[in-house]
């Protein structure tokens, strides 16, 4: 076996498993679970429709890896409404199996693994998948700290010169992820001066793009570069999917944008990797991609539901409405420090949460690693508000008379 496999850490909801052992919640309540960020709302009608009207073409041909050329087109015509950019459909777009795979197997098209000290830089904390990928191609991690004042966004400033130096990719995620943070076009321009200076490629995770709060959409890095001037889109490559956006996580769509130069090398790899998609499903996401009415309807419900949940939770946890995401990133009480023996304060609450009231939450500190003697998210608990209004009232207001109980 790929002796590289021993580096992966277990996934969050393993160790959530494994914390949660032995454990048999208070059958007076039924469960609610906030642990896991998977969209709960519905599918589109119309997106059933199309996905089924293609099936009597799509399942008896081998699809193209590059995609439909009709599917690139409204992909490419999405970024050109969304963010007012003009993308080469052809040479700049192309379909993906949903951002987590690709985000994956970017990196092992990306890293040269027989350079020196070859290194990913990502936040911390983080999606998991940034790390396993940097692992199995070879790099070394690199954890950026988090800044609390700034809703826990990267603190770039924290790397050293000698670590951008060797570095070959560099993830970000705006909307971040699980804090919200939207990325300015000031940090952006900073990061394109370290790429320009050092010849590091950045992977660009939007998939929470279209669930936001306030009244300006967040900035994306394609625009970003757009309004410094970048139009080549150099060592630039972005993720999007319809997962979040359109509520289809099971569909399993995305694609990703940026440099051209980028495209045909991850093409070719993806080619070998096997990383076609469906062309019912090409056909089911061009028709998403060209709707906004249901993009909007559901960017309707997550503002009712975190209008009316967030108030509440904030009366008990330090926690606030994030810039985007569905993700509320919450610190919990300090009496939950010495809770429970060998626990950390947020893995105390997330056990005896679920115990005492059969609602499940996540521990920050999965999310993260301890870095330079710091894990950011040990305090802290991520909850993901997927479910409909009244079952996420329901949890909000367990979790206040748990925190009432338990301080």
């Amino acid at each position: 076996m790929n002796p590289l496999l021993s580096r992966l850490q277990p996934y969050p909801f393993e160790r959530l498993r494994a914390l949660f052992a032995g454990v048999t919640p208070d059958p007076a309540h039924s469960p609610i679970s906030l642990g896991i960020g998977e969209p709960r709302h519905e599918a589109p009608t119309f997106l059933k429709e199309a996905l089924a009207a293609a099936l009597d073409k799509g399942l008896s041909n081998y699809p193209a890896t590059a995609g439909d050329p009709a599917l690139r087109l409204a992909c490419a015509a999405w970024l050109r409404r969304r963010y007012g950019v003009a993308v080469d459909a052809m040479t700049q777009v192309l379909p993906v199996n949903g951002s987590r795979e690709a985000l994956f197997s970017f990196a092992q098209a990306v890293i040269d693994p027989s350079r020196p000290g070859a290194t990913v830089v990502f936040p911390n904390p983080f999606y998991q998948i940034y790390e396993g990928a940097a692992l199995l191609a070879g790099a070394e991690p690199h954890y950026v700290a988090s800044d609390p004042a700034r809703n826990f966004a990267a603190d770039w400033s924290q790397v050293p010169d000698a670590v951008w130096a060797r570095t070959q990719l560099l993830y970000v995620c705006s909307p971040g992820n699980p804090a919200g943070a939207v990325m300015p076009l000031a940090e952006w321009q900073m990061l394109f001066e370290l790429s320009d200076r050092h010849g590091f490629v950045i992977a660009s995770d939007e998939c929470y793009s279209e669930i936001y709060f306030r009244d300006e959409p967040p900035l994306g890095g394609l625009e970003a570069a757009h309004k410094l001037g970048r139009t080549d889109f150099r060592r630039l490559m972005c993720f999007t999917s319809l997962s979040k956006r359109s509520n289809v996580p099971g569909l399993r769509s995305g694609f990703v944008a940026g440099d051209s130069a980028l495209i045909k090398p991850f093409l070719l790899y993806r080619t070998y990797h096997g990383g076609a998609m469906s062309p019912a499903v090409q056909s089911a996401s061009a028709a998403a991609w060209a709707d906004e009415a249901h993009v909007e309807d559901n960017r309707r419900r997550y503002r009712e539901k975190f209008a009316q949940t967030t108030p509440l939770l904030a009366g008990v946890l330090d926690v606030a409405l994030p810039d985007a995401s569905f993700y509320l990133w919450a610190g919990v009480p300090s009496a939950f420090e010495n809770h429970t023996p060998g626990l950390s304060a947020d893995e105390a609450f997330a056990q005896a949460l679920l115990a005492q009231y059969n609602v499940t939450v996540l521990p920050g500190s999965y999310l993260a690693r301890d870095f330079q003697g710091v894990n950011p998210g040990r305090g802290r608990i991520r909850m993901a508000l997927v479910a409909d209004v009244p079952e996420c009232l329901e949890a909000a207001n367990r979790i206040v008379d748990f925190v009432s109980k338990n301080t």
